[in-house]
């Protein structure tokens, strides 16, 4: 579904993460957007505060991280202007595009810093919700895909 997206076939640069068993499977794709010729971030967090995007060119470029997940161990992408697409994980999604995290604030923080990329949330069906709590960091998906068409 994500790789067929007209935003995701006309992006030349896009920002995935690298999934949590918990989480909707991004591994596939990402190394597929790769083989299209497409530019790859991935997140990496560099503390406990936050994420650095860094870009992906396959798997040797990942190792176990500060949570034990894989992440990308290239230098850091700093162009975040030219990220057109951003792909975001969540615990649970609302109808208006708000997105309950892990509560951390990582993807909060980076996404403050890309205004003008376009964000989808990606989520299981069950993890759709009637409303999300939110406050003044939270930032809103444009979209919201899950599993299963609405």
């Amino acid at each position: 579904m994500l790789l067929s997206h007209p935003r995701m076939q006309a992006a030349r640069v896009v920002m995935l993460y690298y999934a949590l068993p918990d989480e909707v499977d991004t591994r596939h794709l990402v190394d597929t957007l790769l083989k299209e010729g497409k530019t790859v971030i991935l997140p990496k967090c560099v503390d406990k505060e936050h994420i650095e995007p860094r870009q992906y060119t396959g798997p040797d470029d990942l190792a176990e991280g500060i949570y034990n997940l894989l992440e990308p161990v290239g230098k850091p992408y700093h162009d975040l202007d030219s990220i057109e697409l951003i792909i975001v994980p969540g615990m649970s999604f609302d109808s208006m595009g708000h997105r309950l995290g892990r509560g951390r604030g990582y993807y909060d923080r980076f996404l403050a810093q890309v205004p003008r990329a376009y964000k989808i949330g990606v989520c299981f069906d069950f993890q759709r919700v009637e409303q999300v709590p939110v406050d003044d960091n939270d930032r809103v998906m444009n979209e919201v895909i899950s599993n299963k068409a609405r």
